[in-house]
């Protein structure tokens, strides 16, 4: 089972690689293509949307192939996404690639979220996540040094050469999720309920916590997709230090899933979930304040921190908050909601600052984190009243 943890994280570093990616790479795209700023939103757009269906479909998807198997061509989908974006001559490539991007990441999150919620410690989704941190802190710092010497191409071509080499250690672990996963892991993986997302809908508590995984995601997004462009236009940084810059945001966003993950045994889970809120608050707040870029670069660092442990917590939870038999269905419509979030809030940006202005961007952050704050609450009382608040698997 260890063997099998390290190839699971190494898979997450996989699903973090292309998150990031545009985000540091736009204000250099955009200018040699010579396009309107908000077009990224076209490109967020159909990743998010994509991943969206994905997640709704994955259970099946799982249910019939296995979770190796989807996760490992998910990954190579990714990959191949990747090196298409790098040679795209023009911007209306980047958008049936985007597609692809998109169908890939879902399956891989849904899937492998899901595994580690059922036969892991709450240590080891943290830690997981922590994983998808590192590869969206590599991202663009491989972003930035392509930059400052090669141009925006080449740091896709960088980060396809890392998603090839991973696709192909997941190709070889196949076998391995077999041999390791015993024969009551596999009863319980089959009896995962298939039930439809309208069904879901008429639990309140996963109406709530979709609320939930939507703000906390579409928080985490505005930050990944339009921090750089703020740091360049507003506060004036280069491209490639507004690069740079969100690459401390990614650092902090993986660091505070380490500490979850360290802490995990001595913290509840919904503790941990609290406290990161108070973070997330606390840097709100901070980026109000018109400071110099490198303040706002740093309250970045605390959003990233503070809301990077609640969502891995809150997916941790997924089996003893709806029940393992509706941990997958849960799972990917949870996973599908958050790229909701991911899909609407990036051109929401887009669309405020273009009658409002760039500097709006920090309200806006704020504005995200109190809709998340709010469901919280709502939902922690609702599990209050099922019993089911602050009970671990």
């Amino acid at each position: 089972m260890a063997f099998l943890l390290v190839v699971v994280y190494i898979a997450f570093i996989s699903l973090g690689i292309p998150d990031s990616l545009i985000g540091s790479a736009w204000p250099a795209i955009y200018a040699e293509m010579e396009l309107p700023v908000e077009a990224v939103s076209a490109v967020t757009l159909l990743i998010s949307g994509s991943t969206v269906l994905s997640g709704f479909l994955s259970t099946g998807v799982i249910n019939r192939f296995g979770t190796a198997k989807v996760t490992a061509v998910s990954t190579a989908m990714t990959a191949l996404a990747l090196i298409g974006f790098s040679f795209a001559p023009a911007f209306w490539v980047m958008l049936p690639l985007a597609v692809i991007l998109g169908l890939g990441a879902g399956a891989i999150d849904a899937g492998l979220n899901n595994f580690v919620a059922l036969h892991c410690k709450a240590s080891h989704m943290n830690f997981l996540h922590c994983f998808y941190g590192v590869g969206v802190s590599l991202s663009p710092y491989l972003m930035s040094v392509a930059l400052s010497h090669s141009g925006w191409r080449w740091g896709y071509r960088y980060t396809f050469f890392i998603q090839a080499a991973i696709t192909l250690l997941l190709i070889c672990s196949i076998p391995l999720w077999k041999k390791v996963t015993s024969k009551d892991q596999a009863a319980e993986e089959e009896q995962q309920t298939n039930i439809s997302v309208f069904q879901l809908a008429k639990k309140s508590t996963v109406r709530m916590v979709w609320i939930i995984m939507l703000a906390t995601n579409a928080l985490e997004y505005t930050c990944g997709t339009w921090a750089s462009t703020y740091l360049v236009n507003v506060k004036n940084f280069s491209p490639e230090t507004g690069a740079l810059g969100l690459t401390v945001y990614y650092a902090g966003m993986a660091l505070g899933r380490f500490v979850s993950g360290i802490v995990s045994s001595k913290i509840k889970t919904w503790s941990r979930i609290w406290l990161g809120c108070g973070i997330v608050g606390g840097a709100a707040v901070f980026m109000l304040i018109p400071l110099n870029g490198w303040c706002f670069v740093g309250g970045l660092a605390l959003m990233g921190f503070g809301n990077g442990s609640i969502y891995p917590n809150l997916i941790h939870l997924t089996p003893s908050n709806f029940g393992k038999d509706l941990s997958q269905a849960v799972m990917g419509s949870q996973i599908a909601f958050a790229y909701i979030g991911v899909m609407i809030a990036p051109p929401l940006v887009s669309f405020v600052c273009k009658f409002l202005g760039m500097s709006i961007y920090p309200l806006f952050l704020a504005v995200l984190v109190v809709i998340m704050a709010l469901a919280l609450l709502v939902f922690a009382g609702m599990l209050k009243k099922q019993g089911k608040y602050n009970k671990e698997i």
